[in-house]
């Protein structure tokens, strides 16, 4: 009777799980097994939201796991140790385990590997967070794109994989002992976020809701932070509770059934799920851009560390609407509008000229989506530093993006309940005066037209020096 491990990582669902899948097709028994990392306290990537939401779908999972008749082992520790004492206590023959993307996972993959053939079991690794990855989308010459038209046209030629079903039964060895399911206390952390809710099914279900009306007006409402036009997936692809291929392949389902512009919508959110895969390879590729700028020209520019203007930028008290709207959405539910995003980190690296480190990590500490090689491109993106980066003139301006993204104040007010009561056309322009727009909001802390001059001549300044 033969026994693998699947370890599970960020691939919570029974689903379309293209390892867990090969190891219950290939083997009479299976460990499923998830490793919870040991640090505490304050951790530079990740904070209190993203563990939550995790937790929530680990235990999910296991439920998941029971009613197929099986049992998740959870360990503690360095996973190829855990995973080494747990090969020994099981017997298993074999560890399976689907790629990580990031430069981490990788580490740990070839740590699993090494102890794989030391203790004298086989490991497989397989491709399931991606459509396309590592060195699968290249140009004529067999280098990776730098930038991200090219890259997509290649992308779409491509075939696309089909999801799988879930599996259908599972059996795990009873003597297999386990530790209890990780809370926020394992971390040392308390909740701090009112986080969409967890697990498989509630993924399956926003699915479903996106399918079933708000995909077909993508392209008009996912730019109007105070709609509900966007998936609200990306927290679910970045925990694997959802697999890429049924998100692609059910958008590929409800296209032809839907008007010409309707298709344009679903295709310009197909265009988002590959501005994911085009961040997976750059990080891929060129693993040093978690530490410096893509552009070689840009490394060494003279950014400010932050101190209390950073604090004011985290806090959401800038002064700026649009801006604290952003951040006061983020500390409340680990969530921030994309469009937001965009003004959020333009006005960090463009206006506080505060380097976008430091925004990175804030957002990889807060977000429940948080997914490195996205947030890290998307920060390098603003920051004009990065691959196919916007170009270092394109500086959104907070006020003229409020006026064409929350022209009725929506979304401000929301955010920013001390200013309910003031007027739309108030949030689209600076104060004429010294008196701020409500009592406790502060007046905004820099001019944006002289901090825009600023920061072109930092630009060039940064790309003559290099």
């Amino acid at each position: 009777m033969s026994t693998a491990i699947h370890w599970f990582r960020r691939d919570l669902r029974v689903t379309d799980n293209t390892a867990l899948a090969a190891a219950v097709r290939s083997h009479d028994s299976v460990v499923p097994a998830y490793v919870v990392s040991e640090w505490q306290g304050l951790h530079r990537w990740t904070g209190a939201p993203r563990q939550e939401f995790l937790c929530g779908c680990i235990s999910s999972l296991a439920g998941n796991l029971e009613a197929k008749g099986g049992r998740l082992i959870i360990r503690h520790g360095d996973a190829d140790q855990a995973l080494e004492k747990l090969v020994r206590e099981s017997g298993a023959e074999a560890i399976y385990y689907n790629r990580d993307p990031d430069p981490f996972g990788r580490a740990m993959e070839e740590r699993i590997e090494a102890m794989a053939k030391r203790v004298g079991i086989s490991a497989h690794a397989h491709k399931d967070h991606a459509l396309h990855e590592r060195e699968e989308v290249l140009t004529a010459t067999g280098q990776p794109y730098r930038v991200f038209t090219p890259y997509a046209r290649a992308w779409a030629k491509l075939e696309k994989t089909r999801a799988g079903r879930a599996i259908s039964r599972l059996h795990t060895p009873e003597r297999i002992a386990s530790e209890p399911l990780p809370t926020l206390a394992t971390w040392g952390l308390t909740s701090d976020a009112e986080i969409l809710k967890p697990g498989e099914s509630a993924a399956r279900r926003r699915l479903s809701q996106f399918l079933d009306g708000p995909v077909f007006s993508y392209s008009g409402l996912r730019d109007i932070p105070a709609s509900e036009g966007t998936s609200r997936l990306s927290q679910d692809l970045r925990h694997g509770t959802l697999s890429i291929r049924e998100i692609y392949g059910k958008c590929r389902e409800v296209s032809p059934k839907a008007t010409a512009a309707q298709r344009r919508s679903v295709e310009i959110f197909i265009n988002e799920l590959v501005w994911r895969e085009f961040y997976f390879q750059a990080l891929w590729h060129w693993p040093e851009l978690l530490e410096h700028e893509f552009q070689p020209e840009r490394r060494g520019m003279k950014w400010k560390s932050g101190g209390k203007a950073l604090e004011r930028w985290r806090e959401g008290q800038t002064g700026f609407p649009i801006v604290d709207a952003g951040l006061r959405q983020l500390k409340t539910t680990g969530f921030m509008h994309n469009r937001v995003r965009m003004i959020v980190a333009m006005f960090l690296t463009k206006d506080l000229h505060i380097d976008w480190r430091a925004g990175e990590q804030w957002f990889m500490q807060r977000l429940v989506d948080g997914e490195i090689a996205s947030n890290n491109g998307g920060w390098q993106w603003s920051a004009s530093t990065g691959a196919d980066a916007a170009p270092y003139f394109r500086i959104q301006n907070p006020w003229s993006q409020t006026k064409r993204y929350d022209p009725d104040g929506d979304y401000i007010r929301r955010w920013i309940p001390e200013l309910r009561d003031v007027p739309a056309a108030k949030f689209s322009a600076p104060p004429e005066s010294e008196l701020a727009l409500a009592r406790g909001y502060p007046l905004p802390m820099v001019d944006h037209a002289a901090e825009r001059d600023h920061a072109l001549e930092m630009y060039r300044t940064g790309r003559a020096a290099a």
